[in-house]
């Protein structure tokens, strides 16, 4: 897979028992040379080539989570697996605050290795035991101050059932959440050398300029017609 392959599984080998509480974090997502994840909000873009899908298997595969948001299984229906390399495939973990989690969605179709859904304290009772009776875990979270679920919660929860590492995968609204509650260590993203347009992964968010996300160690190679970056996450400059 290349010296960055080499260099994440560094990196989660120096993680269990390094972070204080919760899963170390990796950040990965592919996007245009513009910043673009998709045309239009729902409307799923398959920009990576063929490396670049097989790279982000296994990825997925050398970590304990795969988290996305519910617009990701609502837009792209995906099975949330590993299918292009050997290894296992991580826990499928949904955020999904109002449980709209289809119940005919591909990720039910793994009964051994259904989703976690993280849900709020007030979702649906009668919605949480049809997900349950088709194999799903609905995990409720307590929310944060304005009312969407709180991550840092969720990530200690996680923690409590052996997620070590976690790969967080998107989409927009999920990626900005973690990077907004500094919750990423770790960023490994593709770029496709094409131009979109159109929804950007990163929404606009107030961050303290005093303490912004900074890349360090950062490294990138090429992989099929994409390059590949990675870097380690830090959220301060001391």
């Amino acid at each position: 897979m290349g010296f960055i392959a080499d260099r994440i599984q560094s990196r989660l080998a120096e993680a269990p028992g390094r972070l204080n509480g919760r899963p170390y974090v990796t950040l990965s997502y592919a996007q245009s040379i513009d910043g673009s994840i998709a045309r239009k909000p729902g409307r799923p873009l398959a920009i990576s080539c063929r490396e670049s899908l097989v790279f982000t298997h296994w990825l997925r595969s050398v970590h304990d989570g795969l988290l996305v948001g519910i617009g990701t299984i609502l837009a792209d229906n995906p099975s949330l697996t590993v299918r292009y390399v050997g290894g296992s495939s991580p826990q499928p973990i949904v955020v999904d605050g109002r449980l709209r989690f289809p119940l005919d969605a591909r990720a039910l179709q793994h009964h051994h290795h259904a989703p976690w859904i993280a849900t709020a304290e007030t979702a649906d009772a009668g919605r949480e035991q049809s997900l349950s009776e088709r194999g799903a875990k609905v995990m409720r979270i307590p929310p944060r101050q304005d009312g969407l679920i709180d991550l840092k919660a969720l990530l200690r929860r996680l923690a409590e059932l052996n997620i070590a590492s976690l790969m967080v995968e998107g989409g927009a609204e999920v990626i900005t959440s973690f990077l907004k509650d500094r919750l990423v260590d770790q960023l490994v993203l593709t770029i496709s050398p094409i131009y979109v347009g159109g929804l950007h992964a990163v929404w606009p968010m107030q961050l303290s300029l005093r303490n912004p996300p900074v890349l360090r160690n950062m490294e990138w190679e090429a992989c099929g017609s994409d390059v590949v970056l990675r870097a380690d996450v830090a959220w301060n400059r001391k």
